[in-house]
Formats: C-alpha cells, structure tokens, sequence
C-alpha cells in the first residue's frame, strides 16, 4: 500500500511566542520519530503547495479569509484570539496547510497513493467558516472534504475527528450535509465545550468523560462509530488526526497510547478499503507533548501504510 507524507518548511516558521504548544518542534519530534522508527525509506514524500483562495471559499467566507490575510502582522506576532496568533509567516503556513491536504486529496483521487498524511501546521479543526480560533485558522480537512465533493465530483465522504477536543469547525462546515458523516470523539467538558448536545443527524459526536482509557474509546467506536460508518458506505476517509489524546499529553486528560491509535487507524482503513477504494487522507491536528506526538504519529503511520 502506497502511503505520502505531504509537509513543508514554511510549516515550520509559523509560530506563537515562546512556551505556546503548538510549536514548530512538533513537526521536528514527528520527522526524528519517523527517521527512528526505519519507516521513512518505506513512504513517499511530497511537498505542500499554496492553497488557491478558491480552496479556502468553499468553506471559509470570504471576509474571513481577507481578516487573516490582512492580520499578518510584518513582526512580532498578532494575535487572534487569547490562545491564537500570527506571526509574519503564518499566512503562508496555513496555505501550506490547507494546499496539502487538497493536493494529497488529489493524488489519493487519481490513484498515485492510496492514502496520505499531512504532517503541517497550523492546524485546521478548529477553524469554523467565519472565524479562526484555538491555534486553527483555515480548517484544512473541511477544504480537503469540500473539494472532494465539489471539485472531484465524490457523492459521499466522512470526517473521522480523534483529538482530543471537539472539531467544532468541522462540525460547523457539515452539520445538516447529507453528503458528510463525521465521526468523533473528544474530553467532555473541556475546550471548546461544544459537540455533546443538539447534534445534527449527520454528527457521530462521542463526549467521553476525563481519565476514560483506550479500551473504554475502542468499545464506543466499535459499537457507534463502525456500525454508521458501514451504513454510509463513504467514497473517500478524511482524518483530523489529533495525539492530545494521549495519557501523557498535559493539553488533555483522557488515557490512549500509541496502540489504539493504530487500532482506530486500522479499523478506518478497513471501512475504506471496503467501500472507498482504500482512500484515506489525514492532516495533523493536535498533541503537544514531542515524544508522545511522534510516536503515536509513527503508530498513524504505520497503520495508514499497512507495514
């Protein structure tokens, strides 16, 4: 199974000030691991574009993406939100990463790999259509999914979301779209205290309480998540593949280790090899402690590519 690992160095410039998580090092602690690990010579790598505003509309407004472009400050950092800002490189990372996503969706598409990961920042699930928040400013799975459904002509795509806290942005994308099934789950409460109530009925939203282990999210995704996910019968997989799940990740508090992201990778990957061809695309989204990070990436990884 032919598996891409799209990124780029301009992810790497974009930052937010001394001690904030959501750090440059993140992407250093995922490419050590992957050197560590021995799979590095095992997958093919590929280089971010630029986004196309075109991309960004189709779920961002417009005014929105105007707001951040013109927000990026010429030095220092601006910032957006208490959590969120801009530095004078930020607005070419997040093209960056959102141009990976869409490209990576293009070549799983047209057959080059079968699936992809995109190791980029800033992440993306966050971002709702007009607004940027917690650390997120273009939603780049959302853009991925959006130009699946309208650009490459798929009738039906699912969002699987395992950060640790709720894609709200992504929610707000698809909530009410027949063709998009996403599936989640995340600490509740916590951060950004939405996702457990009035869910729509294209929504697989599973709050799981603080200091719930792996096993206990394994049962709720076998018994929840798998059964719609047949019923759908998706066309293509998109993953906002979050780590802050993990047990030694301060930014959360729920118990999962680097073999139950491998277990819920693969049974993603066996829904789409049942009904989408194999078609899989995932884009970082959080974990925040580097060794855990690049681990459970390794454990992605190796999952997505079968190895």
């Amino acid at each position: 199974m032919a598996t891409a690992v799209y990124s780029h160095p301009d992810c790497l410039l974009h930052e937010m000030g001394p001690g904030h998580p959501e750090c440059p090092e993140r992407l250093v602690a995922i490419e050590d691991q992957l050197i560590a690990s021995r799979i590095a010579q095992l997958i093919e790598r590929e280089s971010a574009p630029l986004a196309e505003i075109s991309s960004l509309a189709r779920v961002h407004t417009r005014a929105h993406i105007d707001f951040i472009e013109r927000s990026a400050p010429l030095q220092g950092h601006a910032w957006i939100d208490p959590d969120t800002a801009m530095n004078p490189h930020t607005w070419q990372a997040a093209l960056r990463a959102a141009g990976a996503a869409v490209a990576a969706t293009d070549a799983v598409i047209d057959g080059r790999y079968d699936n992809a990961f995109c190791s980029v920042r800033p992440p993306g699930h966050h971002a709702e259509p007009a607004r940027a928040m917690g650390f997120c400013f273009f939603n780049n799975v959302a853009i991925a999914a959006r130009h699946a459904l309208e650009v490459r002509g798929l009738a039906r795509v699912a969002v699987i979301d395992f950060d640790v806290h709720h894609g709200n942005g992504t929610e707000a994308a698809f909530a009410g779209d027949e063709r998009v099934l996403m599936c989640s789950f995340f600490q509740h409460p916590f951060y950004p205290f939405s996702g457990a109530e009035n869910q729509a009925a294209n929504m697989v939203n599973l709050p799981m309480a603080a200091r719930t282990p792996g096993a206990a999210v394994r049962e709720a995704i076998d018994l929840l998540w798998l059964p719609r996910l047949e019923t759908f019968k998706p066309e293509m997989i998109f993953i906002s593949a979050g780590f802050d799940a993990h047990r030694e990740d301060d930014l959360g508090n729920l118990g999962l280790v680097e073999d139950d992201y491998a277990w819920i990778t693969d049974q993603v990957r066996r829904i789409a090899a049942r009904y989408a061809h194999g078609r899989i695309v995932s884009c970082l989204e959080g974990g925040y402690n580097l060794s855990a990070l690049g681990r459970s990436v390794v454990a992605h990884v190796r999952a997505l590519a079968g190895i």
